[in-house]
């Protein structure tokens, strides 16, 4: 794929850099495992955005399609998505990420703590990410971005849910759906909190 489609000769660096990324996240994974005999997280997923999908968002965004306006004005070719058993470990892998090398936090948003209108909650991290290799702007060393996702189980199967909802056509009593699903995020939301107390009990406990 060098060379060819929407991200051209940069393919392989996008492809390096996620590889970078969660090789890092997995060591400090295994390290906090090892010291504190639990999982900073679940689930570690990945993926670079499908040529498809990235013409889809430019052509929605009105921008030319071209390399450049895929890598450095869209911020999410490569994404990562980090799910946590619960509230206090997202924030501590968020603690961990912007202590990696090579790795720069450009943008948050905290919609644990600020949820959308629609009851999403999760917490958003836009990285510049240096590598050795060229970018888009023929700098070298280059510069690409990275969207890190990071929720808990319980915000991730709202997510999902929510999403394949979303996409459904003639959907009857929409309005309705649409309540549903903001309570039923509220209360998965209470039931974070409740289990992070409970967390917090058994810890002072033992």
């Amino acid at each position: 794929m060098t060379g060819n489609g929407l991200y051209g000769p940069y393919y392989d660096a996008m492809t390096h850099i996620m590889t970078y990324m969660t090789e890092q996240i997995e060591a400090y994974g295994k390290a906090y495992e090892a010291e504190k005999g639990e999982k900073l997280y679940e689930h570690l997923e990945y993926r670079i955005k499908s040529e498809d999908s990235m013409t889809e968002k430019l052509d929605r965004q009105n921008l030319e399609k071209t390399a450049y306006n895929a890598l450095r004005v869209i911020t999410d070719s490569i994404g990562i998505r980090i799910v946590c058993l619960f509230i206090d470990d997202v924030y501590e892998n968020i603690r961990r990420i912007k202590s990696l090398p090579r790795c720069r936090v450009i943008l948050e948003k905290d919609y644990i703590q600020q949820a959308k209108p629609n009851g999403y909650r999760s917490y958003h991290m836009i990285l510049d990410v240096e590598t050795e290799e060229a970018d888009a702007e023929g700098n070298t060393p280059g510069h690409y971005y990275a969207e890190i996702q990071l929720r808990t189980i319980a915000m991730d199967t709202w997510a999902a849910l929510e999403h394949e909802l979303k996409y459904k056509k003639k959907i009857a009593n929409q309005e309705l759906i649409i309540q549903e699903l903001r309570r039923c995020a509220n209360e998965l939301a209470a039931c974070d909190v409740s289990m992070q107390t409970l967390k917090r009990i058994i810890r002072e406990g033992e």
